[in-house]
């Protein structure tokens, strides 16, 4: 369908952050133009080439999801879906853009590592996509060179308090690299684990015989997130930036958001749906099965997940992305067996997000607002993206998902779409279904059928995030 065609959704109830009404949805131009009331006068003068039937269905906007590793290099292998693969597959579940992470390699350029990284992606997309940039060596010149890549739409930069000899920073590079940030108008997004500390962990477990998939939990321990939480909130307090903090798992850690934020300050948290729906009973599955497990930050007790969904509730946490960085139980994960720090760190999970909010909000946890303020809209205007992504209003891309929120799944590898071999909800039962997807206008998903194709997907540039004006 080409996006230049007027496209009618009708008769659905159209959800945004901030309402619910039953409207029909107007389309042209890869736009909508226009929403009115079903069975309005206005609605009922409209005619289209195109139109859906949303009776009974949902209408919300294409999912955002602001935290994703295509191709990502890891621990010697490679995150195991393409930005094709993985921007299809994010398609099929109802998300319509993904903000990826470039990488700087140490003693190289930011400019060299976004080449790189457009280089993967460019032509190659189902979906729209931008990038943050990782900075892995902070230095006067990628310094300088921050400020740039600001004035290119490329305004959020991720640093690292794990993985020394990595990605890793020390907290004089932080701190440079926030007072940059709070000149140039970029947002701060931080990895808040003690990786210096967790090493040593690592050192004396492995010493002591201790290497199964579930000592990884064990050693990167819940103090320690909380501890580089607080250390990075102060050390943003004194450059005077705000912060992002990404992958949030801890109830030790969110409390020291929520601190934070009861101060004032520009502090903001993410967290993932494996830290609200797995727990380390996962990670202690027997005969390595834990393995399909491992991430970092590490999935924790139960008992940590009522305090994440209340901090979703009492947005404390803003933001729900994936972190999907997926690496195959048969060659990849396995190539920790017999030492768990061999184990490439990530999950699969960029298809199953929206599923997974919807049952949240069947089993009470989150509104259906709710659902879409933290998957669609606030990742957008984190981001630089609202009002083209993550709503639905006159003027604003036409990224619409149809949904049907009484059709009932069962998660498995064997019939999603990413390239990895398991699937870290397998057997669980979701009620609430993509039907139909729309990318700016054309259809990329119709009634279970995908339509897309590599290289619609269009890369955005983005804007200052909302929050700092």
């Amino acid at each position: 369908m080409s996006s230049t065609t007027r496209t009618l959704i009708r008769g659905g109830l159209v959800i945004t952050a901030s309402d619910e009404t039953h409207a029909d949805v107007l389309v042209e131009g890869g736009r909508v133009v226009a929403l009115a009331a079903h069975g309005s006068s206005t609605a009922d003068g409209w005619t289209a080439d195109t139109t859906i039937e949303a009776s009974g269905k949902y209408v919300i906007p294409g999912g955002v999801d602001a935290h994703t590793h295509m191709e990502m290099p890891f621990g010697g292998t490679f995150a195991a879906d393409s930005f094709e693969s993985g921007t299809r597959a994010a398609a099929w579940g109802g998300t319509t853009t993904i903000v990826d992470f470039a990488i700087q390699s140490p003693g190289h350029s930011l400019r060299e590592g976004l080449d790189a990284w457009h280089a993967k992606a460019d032509g190659k997309c189902a979906i729209d996509y931008a990038f943050h940039m990782i900075l892995s060596d902070v230095n006067p010149k990628t310094l300088r060179e921050m400020d740039r890549l600001v004035g290119e739409g490329i305004t959020s930069f991720k640093l690292f308090m794990a993985y020394p000899g990595v990605f890793y920073s020390d907290d004089g590079q932080i701190l440079r690299a926030m007072q940059q940030a709070s000149g140039n108008g970029g947002m701060i997004m931080m990895h808040a684990e003690n990786g210096i500390a967790i090493d040593v962990l690592v050192e004396q477990a492995l010493a002591g015989g201790r290497t199964d998939p579930r000592v990884h939990g064990e050693v990167r321990k819940a103090l320690l997130e909380s501890e580089a939480t607080h250390r990075a909130i102060q050390l943003a307090r004194v450059a005077g930036a705000p912060l992002y903090v990404v992958h949030v798992s801890a109830q030790e850690a969110l409390a020291e958001i929520v601190s934070a934020r009861d101060k004032g300050l520009p502090v903001f948290g993410e967290t993932c749906p494996q830290y609200l729906f797995l727990s380390t009973d996962n990670l202690a599955e027997p005969d390595f099965e834990g393995a399909k497990y491992v991430c970092s930050t590490p999935l924790r007790p139960k008992e940590h997940q009522a305090a994440l969904w209340r901090g979703l509730r009492t947005n404390d946490l803003q933001v729900v992305s994936t972190d999907h960085c997926p690496f195959c139980f048969s060659g990849q994960k396995e190539l920790g067996r017999g030492d768990f720090s061999k184990i490439p760190n990530g999950l699969p999970g960029v298809e199953n997000r929206m599923d997974l909010l919807h049952q949240a909000v069947v089993d009470g946890h989150i509104s259906r607002r709710r659902w879409i303020e933290i998957a669609c809209a606030t990742p957008a205007r984190m981001f630089g993206l609202y009002g083209q992504k993550g709503t639905i209003a006159p003027g604003a891309d036409a990224d619409i998902v149809v949904y049907d929120p009484a059709a009932e799944q069962v998660v498995s590898a064997a019939t999603h779409h990413m390239a990895v071999d398991y699937s870290a909800y397998e057997g669980r039962r979701i009620t609430g279904r993509v039907e139909t997807v729309l990318s700016r206008g054309e259809v990329i998903v119709d009634q279970g059928e995908f339509k897309g194709r590599a290289g619609h997907g269009a890369y955005l540039a983005r804007s200052i995030s909302q929050y700092l004006n």
